[in-house]
């Protein structure tokens, strides 16, 4: 039988939920553990914007009583997770981590956050994050700069940084992300944690501050793939209010992990995932290969159809910051590196956009050709390793195309892809 350990945090989303199933360990109990570690360790990261300690503590009593009560409302039941602060909570701020929105408190939940709360997942908290999702390093933001719980002197990635952040320094079992380009992904591979984008609309994002309706993502962050799993198979789901959602045949995520490989053909994306790799990436991605290689039938290399542009971000984005733009008031909220993009995303022309809405279509039928070829493809997230907050190294950071190189084709393609720690 498993025990419970001394310090609850140490448990995976997985065995926390055995342990609350079998009542070894209480939801209360679970909530309290992590609220304190918050209380420890929070200042020096910096992961959350908001910290609902009082309302998790509520949320992790009622379901603590239904527990005793014989009601048990599956996997996430007691499980505290935090959500990214451009998910909307009814009652509680949601920023983007812009000062403009500093103040804003949402009236209703975002379809994703009913979900997860109808499961029993407790909200412990809304994470930090890139300005408005802005930017891949997650220190332009009005509550200040996220730090690597690794190394608190280097960004943890973005725009989800203070999601991978709460997860890697077990300030929650599990916290979601979003992700239009690389916002999922970076950040556990920079923080070292596992990051989900899944498939495009099989989530909701109704009642999330947008970047791109047409690239967007939502999906979880955790400490294993059968964590992201259990959290995404309760987060799934066609919502006809939402224009991108799909609908999509069940799928029990958690069978997957008793399912045989050996069938499976691996697909090695060389270019140009694999180029200019940092030596310590491209050694750790060497000793991936020899153990993936070791557990399908087969290997070959693949080539993927070059991606369309992301002219459809750039006018998405600018419709939605209109209403605010417009008022030149509102312009000095901005951080100057964001607004200037936006600004500039106005510019677009229509038939620029319907043609880039074209090529979508195209490069998403085409996609499908390679998994005749391979079921499963391998690349790293990142060709680099996480910059430092400070100096020009950020300035780069901020602006540098490579951090998103490797991820960026999965959100046009629209098909899922998982940031697994390696090395």
């Amino acid at each position: 039988m498993t025990q419970s350990p001394s310090d609850p945090t140490e448990l995976t989303l997985a065995s926390a939920s055995q342990l609350v199933r079998m009542g070894q360990l209480s939801p209360l109990e679970l909530t309290q553990a992590y609220l304190q570690r918050i209380d420890r360790y929070e200042a020096g990261i910096n992961a959350f914007i908001t910290v609902a300690a009082d309302s998790a503590l509520a949320q992790a009593r009622q379901l603590t009583e239904e527990l005793a009560q014989g009601k048990w409302r599956g996997p996430l039941h007691g499980m505290p997770i935090a959500l990214k602060d451009n998910i909307d909570t009814a009652g509680i701020p949601t920023t983007a981590a812009n000062a403009m929105l500093a103040t804003r408190v949402p009236g209703e939940d975002a379809a994703v956050w009913q979900k997860l709360k109808a499961a029993g997942a407790i909200l412990l908290g809304k994470c930090n994050m890139h300005e408005f999702a802005y930017g891949g390093t997650s220190s332009i933001s009005h509550a200040g700069a996220v730090r690597n719980p690794w190394n608190t002197g280097h960004i943890p990635g973005g725009s989800s940084g203070g999601s991978a952040a709460a997860v890697a320094a077990r300030f929650c079992t599990a916290a979601l992300g979003t992700d239009t380009l690389a916002s999922i992904r970076l950040p556990a591979s920079y923080c070292g944690v596992t990051g989900l984008k899944p498939t495009h609309g099989l989530s909701s994002i109704r009642g999330i501050i947008p970047v791109s309706e047409s690239l967007d993502h939502v999906g979880p962050l955790a400490r294993s793939a059968q964590d992201c799993a259990l959290v995404l198979a309760a987060m799934r789901g066609f919502d006809p209010l939402d224009p991108v959602s799909i609908a999509s045949q069940h799928t029990d995520y958690a069978d997957a992990f008793v399912q045989p490989t050996a069938a499976l053909r691996l697909g090695i994306v060389q270019s140009p995932y694999f180029d200019k790799l940092h030596a310590d990436i491209a050694a750790a991605m060497a000793v991936a290969r020899e153990v993936l290689t070791s557990l399908v039938a087969s290997v070959r290399e693949v080539r993927l159809p070059a991606p369309s542009d992301f002219t459809m971000l750039l006018a998405e984005s600018y419709a939605w910051h209109k209403p605010y733009l417009d008022n030149p008031e509102n312009h000095r909220f901005y951080d100057p590196s964001t607004i200037e993009r936006i600004l500039a995303a106005g510019q677009t022309p229509v038939e620029d956009y319907i043609r880039a809405q074209q090529a979508q279509r195209v490069v998403r039928n085409r996609i499908n050709e390679v998994f005749r070829e391979v079921d499963i493809l391998l690349t790293p997230t990142a060709a680099g390793l996480p910059e430092l907050i400070s100096g020009a190294m950020l300035a780069q950071a901020n602006s540098a195309e490579i951090s998103v190189r490797n991820t960026a084709p999965f959100n046009i393609y629209g098909i899922p892809t998982i940031s697994l720690p390696c090395g």
